[in-house]
């Protein structure tokens, strides 16, 4: 079973940064993609940013230019910088990964919170 460990979130005032962390229990090739997606309280789980086994990455209209989506191969680890944080980004962000192997298996950590409040 794979395991995804999110670290990273917190309280930050408006305007200020935070990088969150995912790291998987097993080699990230084998996953076709990683991404993040959050929930915020009454609201849709929505993705944020993704990125493929090929650097390829997406990121939704809310956070470009603000928030920027990593990985490190040899550290089996995937990052969310975010910067210039305003209140709506507040919620519980997900670290999520897709297998290579064509099951469409996905995998989900159990979510860091980020507060953005002054």
């Amino acid at each position: 079973q794979v395991q995804l460990v999110e670290s990273g979130g917190g309280l930050v005032q408006p305007g200020g940064s935070l990088r969150l962390s995912c790291t998987a229990s097993r080699s990230i090739f084998t996953f076709y993609s990683m991404g993040w997606y959050r929930q915020a309280p009454g609201k849709q789980r929505e993705l944020v940013a993704s990125i493929t086994f090929s650097d390829r990455t997406n990121y939704a209209d809310s956070v470009k230019g603000r928030f920027t989506i990593s990985r490190d191969n040899a550290k089996n680890t995937m990052y969310l910088q975010m910067n210039s944080l305003k209140p709506d980004d507040t919620a519980v962000y997900y670290c999520n990964a897709l297998a290579i192997d064509g099951t469409g298996t996905n995998y989900w950590g159990q979510g860091t919170q980020v507060i953005v409040s002054s």
